[in-house]
């Protein structure tokens, strides 16, 4: 196994805001939109009309693109998410754009964030450009415990996020605050849950969130996994809660596996096909860091459903802990069940 080239390094980071209709993305992303933090960033939205952002242009560019006094480019998507992304990256190229160093993508309040990683992971020309940073899930305060009971779309969303933001705080009581941030904590451990001050978080607490920091040019292995975070929670977190009948996060299991020996690697890969070929629909999230056999630096592997990015030999390992430790979030597929898988490939 070879190292992984430098794309974390030089590819640009793209990071994905989520969540529920209503939620708070639009507010959010008029907040990021504002910031001088932003600057140098390419914000891909559906429509220019649902982003407040008439008071902030500065000048359009042509009929999709305007750039805001902030540095940001705002970019209107009125096709193919694909298209957009690469007809930019040759904008940027040509210098008929300024050299945006981040993009970010509000999607819609009901759409999969899956498809979107899919395609940052698997498109070829997309992933020689852009390497997916991560996934930002907004969770309404007043109504989120109602819209994580009716809609299975807004627990997908937070069970994928690398960062969840709760919005509306100061419309909801303290009881409904406190009992929803308990209910994403069993959903999602390993994601920081931040709250939005009147819709605004600082960029730096979103920024980044992926393997690689730019800042110190490294790769940030224990913020990216946070496999500590599932050891303080209860994994099979559908039992020993007052839960209601027919909750769709009583769907999702979220783990953390660790292996205190090497791994053979053949034998890994082995248990990931049996996985994607098997349940690859219920693979919402996959992340690891391996100790892998006659190989003496960690190897990072990243995976969604049926799509995995190619694994990545790191610098070096991030502490004097070596051990193996891959987080699963999934839905309809247990931890038992995995570990079975696992032990089927002996």
């Amino acid at each position: 196994m070879t190292e992984a080239p430098a794309p974390d390094s030089t590819a640009l980071p793209v990071s994905v805001i989520t969540g529920f209709l209503g939620s708070g993305k639009t507010t959010l992303l008029n907040a990021l939109l504002a910031h001088p933090g932003m600057g140098e960033t390419a914000v891909l939205i559906n429509e220019f009309g649902e982003v407040g952002i008439d008071h902030l242009l500065v000048r359009k560019i042509d009929e999709t693109i305007v750039l805001l006094n902030s540095g940001c480019l705002c970019c209107s998507v009125r096709g193919d998410m694909i298209t957009a992304l690469r007809d930019l990256f040759l904008k940027r190229v040509k210098g008929d754009v300024p050299p945006f160093a981040r993009a970010v993508i509000e999607t819609t309040g009901l759409a999969d964030p899956a498809p979107i990683i899919h395609t940052l992971m698997s498109d070829p020309l997309l992933g020689a450009r852009y390497r997916l940073d991560g996934v930002i899930a907004t969770v309404d305060a007043v109504h989120g415990e109602g819209q994580l009971d009716g809609h299975p779309e807004a627990v997908k969303q937070a069970a994928m996020a690398d960062r969840l933001v709760l919005t509306k705080c100061d419309l909801a009581t303290t009881e409904a605050v406190d009992a929803l941030e308990a209910r994403l904590r069993r959903l999602n451990p390993a994601a920081p849950l931040l709250k939005a001050d009147h819709g605004e978080v600082p960029p730096a607490a979103l920024f980044p969130a992926g393997l690689y920091d730019p800042a110190t040019k490294t790769s940030d292995v224990t913020g990216w996994l946070n496999a500590e975070a599932y050891a303080e929670t209860d994994h099979d977190h559908g039992h020993g809660h007052d839960h209601g009948v027919n909750r769709h996060d009583d769907r999702i299991h979220a783990f953390c596996l660790t292996f205190e020996t090497p791994l053979d690697w053949d034998r890994f890969l082995r248990w990931m096909e049996i996985l994607q070929s098997a349940r690859g629909e219920s693979l919402l999230r996959i992340k690891g860091i391996l100790d892998v056999a006659g190989e003496n630096r960690p190897v990072a592997i990243h995976g969604v459903q049926h799509v995995f990015h190619p694994p990545a030999v790191l610098g070096a390992w991030p502490s004097a802990d070596h051990r193996s430790r891959v987080v699963f979030v999934t839905r309809d597929l247990g931890q038992a069940a995995v570990e079975a898988a696992w032990r089927a490939v002996a």
